[in-house]
């Protein structure tokens, strides 16, 4: 028996749908979710000499938002100054363990401290992130400033 005419099989569609699920989650896995740290709201220093961030070959920045206050800011909300750059430092550590180097407490970390305060932070809070961050072994720093009114 022959099939009637006017009838066709319909294509299999999982293969297609299964390789469409891979590259969501691999795009996923890729995405770098550091731009999303960075708060927009602040309103950076001009300085006429500002480059882009030279992270010496280091991949891994901590960017820091200070807000005028002298809070930081994260995800659109502050946090505490002292008790975020100990979890990040305990983080970095952890990190390295898992990379095969041992970081000892106070050790140098391996990562660039970007600060990113707003025009109108007094100096005085600045100095307390920064003293705060070299406290937990940061040693590596990029302040961001525009290049000209209104361009990062």
């Amino acid at each position: 028996m022959s099939a009637p005419s006017g009838h066709g099989s319909d294509p299999d569609l999982t293969p297609m749908l299964d390789m469409v699920f891979q590259l969501v989650t691999f795009f996923m896995l890729v995405t770098s979710f550091k731009s999303a740290a960075l708060d927009l709201t602040l309103t950076l220093p001009v300085a006429g000499s500002a480059r882009p961030v030279d992270s010496g070959g280091k991949d891994k920045l901590l960017i820091l938002n200070i807000t005028p206050n002298g809070q930081l800011s994260l995800y659109g909300r502050a946090v505490d100054v002292e008790s975020y750059i100990d979890g990040e430092s305990q983080v970095s550590r952890m990190t390295a363990r898992r990379e095969g180097k041992e970081i000892a407490v106070g050790g140098d970390l391996p990562e660039v401290v970007v600060v990113r305060a707003d025009r109108t932070t007094p100096f005085s809070m600045v100095n307390k992130v920064i003293t705060s961050c070299q406290k937990h072994g940061y040693r590596s720093f990029a302040m961001r400033a525009m290049n000209k009114e209104g361009a990062p």
